[in-house]
């Protein structure tokens, strides 16, 4: 199969860019097709791979401004020429999933869920902090986005979706059929350590929806040690609202980052996300979680086995779980075990199987 790879845009180095690059390792001879490409702001490893950018490429785009192009990214993914491939596997939270391609090429889009500007509009307008004329001017965009989004679903031939609340969420929005298949998750970064330390532990990018002000509050409130790893624009308020229990370390070197995770007591997890790799990085160090009981949290935390739950959004449940809960009763061979299900290998073997099966019907 001549195949090749359509990424939202590489600016950043998070989740859904370490799914390209296990996809990448799996189809080594893919060139990646993206709208911007900014090398020193995500991972090192693109660099020795053949990236296709768009004309946006051409406007200096980088991290801290890619998104005011917002208008034009339907026009650079309907821009690239991918009649050469017969598979085109799109990873898509936004835009790749536009991309044209001929009758005899089967779609694959990889979804990490239907863009949250254009279906979570309200939600993702209210953490913006923008003005009315600001609100009026990006609804009407997103007005046309939003039909321009249900229209490009149809060009996809299969969906898979990273979790079983994306494929519920893709029914309703794009009403198609998604296969979950969840992202991969480098478990062999982190082990399990016999040393254990006092703190509890966050690792997040610190945005409002990801709740770290509930964790920031009940620890203010129990006076135990909490240490934050992430950064993001929530970061000066949180700071502001925290105590001198509560530690903020910013990011952190992967092997620090995976001797933090091994040495804590548990680590926090209090939003709700469409996946979240974080609680299985946590197992993978031999470490229980605490998490919200929703999203993705469901399908990876495992209760009494690798995690706890609270039940509720607030400041007294998230204190009530934890003083209920004591990490050393959770065996961190069993936690670790858990989360080798969820490894780079395991994804790829289940994405070379659904492509091989979906291709070999596809052409008869």
């Amino acid at each position: 199969m001549r195949v090749a790879l359509v990424h939202d845009y590489l600016v950043d180095a998070g989740g859904a860019e370490r799914v390209v690059e296990t996809l990448h390792e799996l189809y080594p001879a893919a060139p990646v097709y993206t709208s911007v490409f900014a090398p020193t702001t995500t991972f090192a490893s693109f660099r020795a791979m053949d990236v296709r950018t768009s004309f946006l490429q051409h406007f200096g785009l980088t991290k801290r401004n890619y998104k005011f192009a917002l208008p034009l990214y339907p026009i650079a993914f309907e821009s690239f020429d991918l009649s050469a491939y017969d598979v085109v596997i799109s990873s898509a939270s936004g835009f790749a999933k536009g991309v044209i391609t001929p009758a005899e090429t089967l779609h694959v889009c990889y979804c990490y869920t239907p863009p949250r500007f254009a279906w979570n509009f309200h939600e993702y307008i209210a953490r913006e902090q923008l003005g009315a004329a600001q609100k009026f001017l990006i609804g009407w965009l997103v007005h046309y986005l939003r039909g321009w989004d249900l229209d490009t679903a149809q060009r996809v031939d299969e969906f898979i979706g990273v979790s079983h609340q994306v494929a519920r969420r893709i029914q309703k929005i794009y009403r198609r059929a998604a296969t979950v298949i969840h992202p991969p998750v480098n478990v062999d970064w982190f082990a399990p350590s016999d040393a254990r330390e006092n703190y509890y532990l966050i690792v997040s990018r610190l945005a409002p929806y990801k709740r770290i002000d509930l964790a920031v509050q009940a620890f203010n409130r129990l006076r135990l040690p909490l240490k934050i790893i992430g950064a993001g624009a929530d970061e000066m308020r949180l700071r502001k609202m925290a105590e001198s229990n509560v530690e903020f370390l910013g990011h952190l070197p992967r092997e620090q980052l995976a001797q933090m995770y091994a040495h804590s007591r548990a680590v926090i997890f209090p939003g709700v996300e469409d996946f979240g790799i974080v609680p299985l990085e946590a197992n993978a160090a031999g470490r229980p979680v605490i998490a919200y009981a929703a999203g993705g949290a469901l399908e990876t935390v495992i209760e009494n086995v690798t995690g706890a739950f609270f039940r509720e959004p607030t400041v007294e449940a998230l204190i009530e779980t934890i003083n209920q809960t004591d990490p050393t009763r959770f065996d961190p061979r069993a936690m670790r075990d858990h989360a080798l299900q969820f490894s780079p290998a395991h994804f790829k073997e289940r994405i070379a199987d659904f492509v091989t099966s979906r291709w070999n019907e596809f052409r008869k």
